[in-house]
């Protein structure tokens, strides 16, 4: 069967991409950079109209949401909180005409810096934040409101930042319910709500509790509870609620909403990574990249890149890496693409990739370079080779989760996936804010 084509939304430190691919995944058209040089956290899409919104901000810009109605041709920005720029602004009238800035009242001032997540279900936009809350919006992210009962939850005096401080990572939602939902929280654990947000339970229990009696580092299951800073969160579609997750120290599977969790960690070469991934069909098949230890590099064990797989729901577990060079290491978010499958391709132009990104849509061909940006003696069978073989690794990467889902008709063509990962680790594209600069400095792209 033919492969779908698809668009993958790109969150970087520089904005927003999208990486469309024709149904033979031979050549990519690359649209970017959007969202005026604002660091994007996460991207999220609308399946019925087309709709994209891109998350992100930053110490300099503050926190905001982006949106574009048209595929990425335009987009339009809701500011919700302040940042240095504003203060520059403040004392600069020079400054802040050149800006075209106002001084507008901003709906949540200074109390977070970021936009981490986003998340799109029964009609409501959902953001998480730095430091950790939760907003909804239920005009299509022109205003948001804060959810009051989570981010005034009793044990919230309690919660720790992780690496990156204290982020609102991943949003779960049931397609079936409006009611239910799921968000994770670095350094605090998973959070449930049943009653559509008005009240939420924390759910961290082990299914076992002598499980974590063998576990002694700082981030390990202890008293009966996972450990805290969860890093990335899924729900497998289907009636149960079944969850997985990947946290600092084990993967983990909750087959009643996160009520109680086993450990599915053994099989792996660590307890240590990111990503988690659910087959969109079976519930049963996870995929995960294993990485060597918060202390030991965050990279991939022997600095060999390997995607690894259940069938069993994390019974057993094998390394799939047939498409990987045994001493490849490769930053572990290339496995964390967040794509759209539409089911008809924007029309962009084509152009070979310069040496640096532009605005303008471009065109890439596996396996060749431009004259302009490559010499000579590199266009040669021996570096055609070495991109065929990159092209196989990301391939590989972004089509093991995607290339059999089908979408469901729609107008937009789009269907999405769930929150990005925890930042506690880089592991998300965009974990820091990009560098403060003085008035008047353009972005270096």
């Amino acid at each position: 069967m033919p492969a779908t084509p698809l668009t993958l939304l790109v969150g970087t430190t520089k904005g927003a991409f999208l990486v469309a691919a024709g149904t033979d995944r031979r050549t990519w058209d690359i649209s970017g950079p959007h969202c005026g040089g604002w660091c994007i956290n996460h991207m999220a899409g609308d399946p019925r109209t087309g709709t994209i919104w891109a998350g992100g901000g930053g110490d300099f810009f503050g926190a905001g949401v982006w949106r574009s109605d048209d595929q990425g041709q335009n987009w339009d920005l809701t500011r919700l909180s302040k940042g240095q720029m504003d203060d520059w602004a403040a004392q600069d009238p020079d400054f802040a005409a050149m800006i075209g800035w106002t001084d507008a009242p901003l709906p949540f001032a200074t109390e977070f810096q970021q936009v981490w997540s986003l998340g799109f279900a029964h009609d409501t936009l959902y953001a998480g934040t730095k430091p950790a809350n939760l907003l909804k919006s239920t005009d299509r992210g022109t205003t948001w409101a804060r959810v009051d009962a989570l981010t005034d939850h009793d044990s919230a005096k309690d919660w720790n930042p992780g690496a990156a401080g204290l982020v609102l990572h991943s949003i779960v939602f049931d397609p079936g319910s409006a009611e239910k939902q799921w968000v994770g929280i670095s350094a605090a654990g998973v959070f449930a709500t049943e009653d559509g947000g008005r009240s939420w339970q924390r759910r961290n229990r082990l299914s076992n509790a002598e499980a974590c009696g063998h576990h002694d580092h700082p981030a390990a299951p202890r008293d009966g509870e996972t450990g805290h800073c969860v890093h990335n969160i899924v729900r497998a579609n289907g009636d149960t609620d079944l969850l997985y997750q990947q946290n600092h120290h084990g993967v983990w599977r909750s087959p009643d909403g996160g009520r109680s969790w086993d450990d599915i960690t053994p099989g792996l070469p660590s307890t240590f990574g990111f990503p988690i991934r659910v087959h969109p069909h079976d519930p049963r098949t996870i995929w995960t990249l294993p990485l060597n230890g918060d202390m030991a590099g965050r990279f991939p064990p022997d600095a060999a890149c390997a995607v690894w797989r259940s069938r069993d729901g994390g019974e057993t577990w094998g390394r799939c890496a047939r498409a990987c060079r045994r001493r490849t290491a490769i930053s572990p978010s290339c496995a964390r693409p967040w794509p759209v499958m539409p089911k008809t391709r924007p029309a962009f132009t084509s152009a070979p990739i310069p040496a640096r990104s532009s605005p303008a849509s471009t065109k890439a061909t596996p396996g060749t370079r431009s004259p302009a940006t490559c010499p000579p003696s590199s266009r040669s069978k021996h570096w055609t080779a070495r991109a065929d073989a990159r092209k196989t690794l990301i391939e590989r990467a972004f089509s093991l989760f995607y290339d059999r889902v089908t979408p469901t008709p729609n107008p937009g063509g789009f269907t999405c996936p769930s929150a990005p990962l925890s930042p506690s680790g880089s592991m998300t594209p965009t974990t820091s804010p990009p560098p403060s600069s003085p008035p008047g400095a353009s972005p270096a792209w």
